[in-house]
């Protein structure tokens, strides 16, 4: 009966204990902010080298390595308009080691172009921090006789499809910015699709196209060189250090149209490796220096604060663009 007894027991507190005993394997496996990291740090990019997102996530990256300790790799993976770093971001082992530096495409707009996808930006990634806001602007040649978007309307509505309008593509961010500003100026343009941004750019400083729509990323260098003129930015107010152009907001009342940059991980990460990340990009951020470097790039820094802020955030940003696709007729495909 004692024997019995004492075999129940055993069984009960094995029971207990394998159970509790997982629980605390699984809690010791995850880091906390203090251990982590103790090896390099991943982020994966969907863009090329020498991109806009590419450049910021290198200057973010060599201050970050310092400031943990561990260095920060960058691995590009360019393709299907984000599809393909997504999709290896959203593969990558949950151990803390693997980030995503997402745009505005892969985490918001996607889900807008394609009826399915390989990931789902929702499920598979957890916020980790907001970086910065990435402008857009419309442009043209240094030289040309268009002088300010009221000028660039006027041309338009006087030979209507006669002024082209550049993009980067239809169903881009810069192509869907053009057809909403066609749309809401009642202006009627020309909207040429380009492969790349870079191409249309190039068209328009040769005199092939009227005007581009392109991010400031792209295009900054080029405006202060003297070669293209910025018309006005898709901010609501005008951007730092190109406060000569008005923001298509004074134009257009509530108009933003900007992309931006934000670091999240795969869906299981650790805690304590979202937070030190989070805790740590926050700092960065707010370095006067770092955010000048920055906006020599384009992009425009912005500390969000926790992880929970920048889910709110992405959430409302997938609610406007939800409108936005109905207001120009954009289908998944």
């Amino acid at each position: 009966m004692q024997r019995k007894t004492l075999l129940t027991l055993w069984i009960g507190l094995a029971g207990f204990g394998l159970f509790n005993w997982a629980a605390l394997g699984v809690a010791s496996a995850q880091p906390t902010s203090a251990e982590w990291p103790d090896k390099p740090v991943k982020f994966i990019l969907s863009q090329p080298p020498g991109s806009g997102p590419d450049n910021v996530s290198r200057l973010l990256g060599d201050r970050l390595g310092k400031a943990l300790g561990q260095p920060i790799v960058i691995e590009n993976k360019p393709g299907g308009q984000n599809i393909i770093g997504a999709q290896a971001a959203a593969r990558s082992a949950p151990d803390g080691y693997s980030f995503y530096f997402a745009t505005t495409a892969a985490l918001v707009t996607n889900k807008f172009l394609f009826k399915t996808m390989p990931y789902d930006p929702a499920k598979d990634f957890v916020p980790v921090a907001f970086i910065a806001k990435s402008p857009f602007g419309v442009l043209v040649r240094a030289d040309s006789p268009i002088t300010s978007v009221h000028d660039l309307i006027a041309k338009s509505k006087a030979a209507p499809s006669k002024i082209s309008l550049a993009n980067e593509g239809p169903r881009t961010f810069g192509g869907i910015i053009a057809r909403l500003i066609n749309a809401r100026t009642q202006m009627e343009a020309n909207l040429v699709s380009y492969a790349s941004v870079a191409v249309s750019i190039q068209d328009v400083l040769g005199g092939h196209a009227d005007a581009v729509v392109a991010d400031l990323a792209s295009t900054s260098q080029l405006v202060r060189q003297g070669k293209l003129r910025l018309l006005a930015v898709t901010t609501q107010k005008r951007v730092i250090g190109f406060e000569q152009a008005p923001a298509l907001a004074e134009l257009l009342p509530n108009f933003e149209m900007v992309g931006w940059f934000a670091v999240v991980a795969p869906t299981g990460t650790p805690q304590g490796a979202i937070q030190r990340m989070n805790s740590e990009l926050n700092k960065l951020l707010q370095d006067p220096d770092v955010a000048q470097r920055m906006l020599t790039i384009g992009p425009i820094a912005e500390v969000m604060g926790p992880p929970t802020r920048l889910d709110a955030f992405l959430k409302q940003e997938y609610d406007r663009w939800n409108e936005v696709s109905k207001e120009i007729g954009l289908l998944p495909e």
